[in-house]
């Protein structure tokens, strides 16, 4: 496994763990620990064989407080390409063929809560917070909040949260449509890494193409829309693990998937 200073990386049941790990700053985000992540991120993704899913958390009580002021958003010259790194990092969790699963322990702030909804699932501690924070510093939203926030929970909500810094618990963040799940803090790694490891056994492929086509379908009129499902869904027909299935259907037993 490579080694990094300021993220854990493992792969166990086919699920890739990314551990953001600066528990001392509440895992604040800044240039190395974006440039760890995309590293993390495109190594997973490289590695078809064995990881067909991923869970994104924080070490110690914190998910991750946002970015380290110091360290991203100052000083000015420079910040384009700074913040740009971790911008793709979201990119790359909201394209990734596997599923991504945010395990939010603690408090998600600001850049924090947008790498929580860049994920395609979000399970929240009992202790979890959410809030976006940047108008209390004089500053606009960033970290992909803008884009995933409104999807997530709806414009006018995305913008009291914006307005106000109103921080949000885990309870509200369910009910909100931030959160999918809440568990005990206790069981909150166990219980995401096992649905992850649920995840990492069905056709992945599949996965992949349908997160693509959730995330074109804002943009796209119904007619296009549907013109991608349609060529979606043929390509997807001649996949391994789609064969595999209509086999095991015949056969009355449950498919084996490879992701392929």
């Amino acid at each position: 496994m490579p080694q990094y200073s300021t993220i854990l990386y493992e792969v166990r049941d086919k699920v890739a763990h990314l551990t953001l790990n600066r528990p001392e700053s509440a895992n604040a985000l800044g240039p190395t620990v974006a440039a760890e992540m995309m590293d993390a991120v495109v190594r997973s993704e490289d590695d078809r064989a064995n990881v067909r899913a991923m869970v994104v958390t924080g070490a110690g009580r914190f998910f991750c407080a946002g970015a380290d002021l110091k360290g991203f958003y100052t000083p000015n010259d420079g910040l384009k390409s700074r913040v740009s790194v971790f911008h793709a990092v979201l990119s790359r969790l909201a394209r990734a063929e596997f599923p991504v699963i945010a395990a939010v322990n603690g408090a998600a702030a600001g850049a924090g809560m947008g790498l929580a909804c860049a994920c395609d699932i979000v399970i929240a501690g009992e202790s979890a917070k959410f809030v976006m924070a940047y108008s209390k510093i004089g500053l606009s939203p960033d970290g992909g909040t803008t884009y995933f926030l409104p999807r997530r929970i709806g414009i006018g909500r995305a913008m009291e949260l914006v307005f106000t810094n109103r921080s949000l618990s885990s309870r509200e963040a369910l009910e909100w449509g931030i959160a999918n799940r809440v568990v005990a803090d206790a069981d909150l790694q166990n219980e995401a890494h096992t649905f992850a490891a649920t995840l990492a056994q069905g056709p992945t492929r599949a996965y992949g193409a349908a997160k693509e086509l959730l995330h074109s379908g804002w943009t796209e009129s119904l007619e296009s829309q549907v013109d991608k499902e349609l060529r979606s869904i043929g390509a997807m027909a001649r996949t391994r693990d789609a064969r595999e299935a209509i086999a095991a259907f015949g056969e009355k037993r449950a498919p084996v998937f490879t992701g392929e």
